[in-house]
């Protein structure tokens, strides 16, 4: 846990030109505190503990302004830029290396069961405000810009959706 925690520090001072140390990221960084939320949170969920889950999840909402279902499955060295606004559903994928600005969501399309969110791949950014919605799939290396919805596939062939950021 403290490994993961030094780890999130360094990503948080590698992607934020605005952070100055360690210190203040590990004081002041909401997108930082929502990531560690949420791994207790996925923990508990994964272990049966489904409604101390959601509370905690819940707590770490009103907190941060970021909510993240605690069973969405989220990789290593995950970003959140500024935070507020950004909501990541049940049965959201993320890979490693993704970095999300304000505003973001990746949710359903409609009430069903089963994959109803998106799966984002490995070195993904999302601008501010876009919207990833459905069981699409974004492949690894691409850059979604600001205010961008997504509601299909996109892959390293889809040019339009390469936008420098």
């Amino acid at each position: 846990m403290i490994k993961k925690i030094r780890e999130d520090l360094a990503n948080a001072l590698l992607r934020d030109p605005a952070a100055r140390n360690k210190f203040e990221v590990f004081l002041t960084y909401p997108g930082v505190h929502a990531i560690w939320n949420y791994r207790i949170s996925h923990f508990l969920w994964t272990h049966g503990f489904k409604l101390i889950a959601r509370m905690l999840s819940n707590r770490a909402r009103r907190r941060t302004g970021i909510e993240i279902h605690p069973a969405a499955i989220i990789g290593r060295r995950f970003f959140i830029d500024h935070g507020i606004g950004v909501v990541i559903g049940e049965t959201t994928e993320i890979g490693d290396d993704v970095m999300l600005y304000h505003n973001v969501t990746l949710g359903a399309r409609r009430f069903a069961t089963g994959k109803r969110h998106p799966t984002i791949g490995n070195r993904v950014t999302i601008g501010a405000g876009a919207k990833i919605l459905g069981p699409v799939r974004i492949a690894d290396d691409v850059r979604i810009p600001y205010n961008r919805v997504v509601l299909e596939d996109v892959t390293f062939e889809n040019h339009e959706y390469f936008y420098e950021i």
